[in-house]
């Protein structure tokens, strides 16, 4: 059924999270990620790794669906797609923290494939205070939009692309590596883990999650650019533009660091075997 932009402004109620250090642990070792920053007990207090916050958004994500009424039926629902992300990191998710996460439908949009829709998903911590926030753009494919359009609430700039400079490095994609994200990260999709699904779903096989390629990417640059250091990182982002398989290896290729308003800027892309983007115009801010 098509999606009524009387939609827009809705928000779901707040979802509480328990963000404990096994679950912290568990998101960067399902990406293979080793950095003490995440995992080392006795040393620090565990951080989260930057993409992390993606966790505690994805039940405020899927109650969105709700926001539409009776307008979404299960099998549009199905057909949903993330397809670009900008994540502002306010401060470090650490271990032990009680977060509170919400979701606003900010616009809606006809095009060409479907409706396309942005959210801003907010989380706070116990004293109310901003953690993060995310600008979500995503598509239900061949679901039509309804009534008069209304002009989305404004969303910040991107950071300015720079030139790529070449491919940095290689990023192994392991079979399963779906599956472990899933459970690592608390996110599930069937389009990722069953085949059946997928099919049905009119994909070609199952998937890795848009998130799960965005965080690798992010362990790479975090590693070589930022000197491992995850709690410098302020804002991440780019468009998921081609679905990664199973097993399969990604070229990692980024900017030179740009210096700008007391922050360092890369931009990025990570690209398939067959030189498709899985992910383009990627960018990360930290300081």
């Amino acid at each position: 059924m098509p999606i009524d932009y009387q939609a827009i402004g809705r928000s779901t109620e707040f979802i509480e999270h328990q963000v404990d250090a096994r679950w912290l642990m568990a998101y960067a070792a399902g990406l293979r990620d080793f950095n003490a920053h995440y995992l080392d007990t006795e040393a620090n207090v565990v951080c989260a790794h930057p993409v992390f916050p993606v966790c505690l958004e994805w039940p405020s994500i899927l109650a969105t669906r709700n926001l539409f009424g009776d307008q979404l039926t299960q099998e549009e629902s199905s057909k949903g797609v993330h397809a670009s992300h900008d994540l502002h990191i306010y401060r470090p998710i650490m271990a032990g923290e009680v977060l509170r996460t919400t979701a606003k439908l900010i616009g809606i949009r006809k095009i060409k494939p479907g409706a396309g829709y942005d959210l801003q998903i907010d989380s706070f911590d116990k004293d109310g205070k901003l953690v993060c926030r995310t600008y979500q753009f995503g598509i239900y494919r061949g679901v039509a939009t309804s009534g008069s359009p209304i002009t989305p609430a404004a969303t910040p700039p991107l950071p300015e692309a720079s030139k790529l400079v070449g491919k940095q490095s290689e990023i192994t994609i392991l079979e399963g590596a779906a599956h472990t994200y899933t459970e690592c990260a608390r996110i599930w999709n069937p389009i990722h883990t069953d085949r059946r699904f997928a099919l049905a779903a009119g994909l070609p096989d199952i998937i890795l999650h848009g998130t799960a390629t965005l965080a690798l990417a992010v362990s790479e640059l975090v590693n070589k650019f930022v000197e491992g250091d995850p709690k410098r990182v302020k804002r991440l982002g780019g468009k998921f533009s081609a679905m990664v398989f199973m097993p399969s290896a990604l070229n990692l290729a980024t900017s030179d660091c740009i210096q700008k308003d007391g922050h360092t800027i890369i931009s990025f892309e990570l690209y398939r075997a067959d030189g498709a983007p899985a992910i383009s115009q990627g960018f990360l801010v930290f300081e």
